[in-house]
């Protein structure tokens, strides 16, 4: 594709919000597909939220972190990966808006989720750490970039285990959302028809990912913009559309641990994108070069996860306007992001 940053102001404008578009429009099929598979296989809304949906739904994003590092511009994609986290947190107070029966924290506890979560914090501190360290880097690859890796992986092998031999469970209520419960709107067809159709939605986003790094690119070189602020505010909300998109899709159809197991196991493999992007950027360590935004970034994203944590142990039935306390204060909080970012 033509160099984005020597296109006029208004036509990557326009390039990034058709890559959006089409970023919302792909994630709303994926999210029927990914309901199908998960009661066809009997996985578990749960698990696939987490490991399939969180994968491929992040690709845009993972590949807007791995181009922009490659290429040195180390804020975007820093801010990419940590402003899409709290961007897709904040989402959940909006799913929790649209579900009006209760509070979602309180139909969608699981001791997944909360597994999730938990692990959600414990990764963003390993890079949020390694920042604060001296700067040592095997090979250009910090230490930090495998620790994560590894973690990453322990991580998915407890939420396994903690599926298949539970030593703890939420109490079940009237408004507790069965595991896996039939809803209306499943495709038809064969498993192979399906996996075909998630796999071609994947390659969407992929690609609309590579659009989406280098219209950011030309934001900061046509407006002026920090790089943090860029990949934080722009590129991070516009690849995390089809989490939006799923949540509040999943809310509609009744698949409420899909909804929030996709946000936070989505925001789990995003941490990977920073260490995607340490082993692409050849000049030392991804983490070293964190800016204050980008600490402060990390640190609101770990307090907007442990509010929601403390949504789902807390279990709320009704809060103000049917919203939960921890989803109103998730808000506020990524709001107070918007505007440090943006200052």
């Amino acid at each position: 594709m033509p160099e984005v940053a020597s296109l006029p102001f208004g036509l990557t404008v326009i390039l990034f919000l058709a890559a959006a578009l089409v970023i919302t429009a792909a994630g709303m099929r994926l999210t029927v597909c990914a309901d199908e598979i998960a009661v066809r296989t009997g996985m578990g809304e749960a698990l696939v939220g987490a490991v399939l949906v969180g994968a491929s739904t992040s690709l845009p994003g993972s590949i807007t972190s791995l181009v922009t590092a490659a290429q040195g511009h180390v804020g975007i994609a820093t801010g990419n990966a940590l402003g899409g986290i709290a961007a897709q947190t904040a989402f959940l107070g909006i799913a929790d808006l649209i579900h009006r029966r209760v509070n979602l924290e309180h139909a969608a506890a699981s001791l997944e989720n909360l597994v999730q979560g938990t692990l959600l914090i414990a990764l963003i501190a390993i890079p949020l750490s390694a920042a604060n360290l001296p700067p040592v880097a095997f090979f250009g690859i910090s230490p930090a970039t495998v620790l994560l890796i590894v973690a990453y992986v322990f991580g998915l092998h407890l939420l396994r285990m903690a599926g298949a031999h539970p030593m703890w469970q939420p109490l079940r209520t009237s408004e507790t959302q069965r595991e896996d419960e039939k809803t209306p709107g499943r495709i038809s067809g064969s498993m192979t028809k399906i996996w075909m159709i998630f796999g071609l939605l994947a390659l969407v986003l992929a690609a609309m990912g590579y659009v989406v790094s280098q219209a950011g690119i030309a934001f900061v070189a046509q407006t002026g913009l920090s790089e943090s602020a860029v990949g934080a505010l722009l590129t991070a909300f516009a690849t995390s559309m089809p989490e939006l998109v799923i949540a509040i899709a999943a809310v509609r159809r009744g698949a409420l641990n899909l909804a929030v197991g996709n946000i936070i196991g989505g925001n789990c493999f995003d941490v990977l994108f920073l260490a995607g992007a340490d082993i692409v950027y050849r000049d030392g360590p991804l983490y070293a070069t964190f800016s204050s935004a980008d600490r402060f970034l990390a640190s609101a994203t770990m307090l907007m996860t442990a509010t929601l944590l403390l949504g789902l142990l807390r279990r709320e039935r009704k809060g103000f306007a049917r919203i939960g306390f921890e989803s109103t204060l998730v808000l506020a909080i990524y709001g107070f992001i918007i505007l440090v970012m943006a200052a």
